[in-house]
């Protein structure tokens, strides 16, 4: 699948439907103490870099990476919308932030995920690319229905 990935700047219309899609489904299935999804606003932060992957016309999904410190960032946001599921969205997205990571020279990407059956495929995900699992970072603390995880990267 030819997938473009770029950097959004969060003003289009595709974007805020499939964000409010992913807030709205993250409600369905965490407790809001445990929900740490950002919305438009948050994600417009200038410690966050946003990207959309796009078939054509298509808005398929959307991941964020936040500066955390100069060696250390957080992936947020990653999101596939749920018709594209299953097609390489995801890895793709995961592969572009991480590469970004390492331009930026950071050592360390950790990222909070649900601990939930419904987000199994996501710690799949993040595991098959070497995250393990790790204590809560940056402003989280424990909770139950979370899972933090985390990669050292290797530098170029």
């Amino acid at each position: 699948m030819v997938l473009d990935i770029r950097e959004d700047d969060l003003r289009g219309r595709e974007i805020a439907e499939l964000l409010q899609a992913h807030l709205a489904l993250m409600a369905t299935l965490s407790p809001p103490e445990s929900t740490h999804a950002l919305d438009l606003d948050a994600l417009r932060a200038p410690d966050v870099t946003f990207w959309t992957a796009w078939r054509d016309r298509d808005l398929l999904g959307a991941g964020a990476l936040k500066e955390l410190n100069s060696r250390h960032g957080e992936i947020k946001s990653m999101h596939t919308r749920a018709a594209a599921r299953g097609q390489g969205v995801a890895r793709r997205m995961l592969e572009h932030i991480m590469a970004e990571a390492v331009r930026r020279g950071y050592r360390q990407v950790s990222l909070e995920t649900g601990s939930m059956v419904a987000f199994a495929p996501a710690r799949a995900l993040y595991r098959r690319y070497g995250f393990k699992p790790c204590p809560p970072f940056a402003d989280y603390g424990d909770d139950p229905n979370s899972t933090f995880m985390t990669l050292t990267l290797k530098p170029n």
